[in-house]
């Protein structure tokens, strides 16, 4: 069952880059926005990598850090599935797994997050996240 919302976050496409064209064109996409986990503001920093499926869906791989201006910091990786929109617009959605030695932000080491995000045609990104806790595991009454 999904959760609460755990991250919100708003920002711009910094880079894209070519990484390979054969066997399948590969493209790599950084991103850095303004964020909330857990209710608190940061930076989170984005890159991921793409690769188109046969039937013109997208795979994403992306990893990641957020830090807040007292120096705390959270990494993440992520796994998901896009589709393309108008004038180069794309939508992802997919999971996350958080590491953190953070006592703030502990919690995120035993949870996966569910996100969407997305980057519309002029390069600007919103993302979401929300809980999703292992099958027993008693989730948080909120953010």
């Amino acid at each position: 069952m999904v959760g609460p919302q755990i991250s919100q976050g708003q920002g711009k496409r910094t880079a894209r880059r070519v990484l390979a064209t054969e066997p399948q064109l590969r493209v790599e996409v950084s991103a850095e926005e303004i964020s909330t986990l857990l209710g608190i503001q940061g930076v989170n920093l984005i890159t991921y990598t793409a690769t188109i499926k046969p039937d013109g869906t997208l795979h994403g791989e992306g990893e990641g850090a957020f830090a807040t201006p007292d120096g705390q910091t959270v990494t993440w990786k992520g796994l998901g599935v896009g589709r393309f929109g108008e004038a180069g617009a794309v939508y992802y959605c997919g999971s996350l797994s958080y590491t953190t030695t953070s006592p703030q932000f502990a919690r995120l080491n035993g949870l996966a997050g569910i996100f969407q995000f997305e980057v519309d045609a002029q390069g600007n990104t919103r993302s979401t996240a929300f809980e999703m806790a292992p099958a027993g595991a008693a989730q948080s009454a909120g953010a």
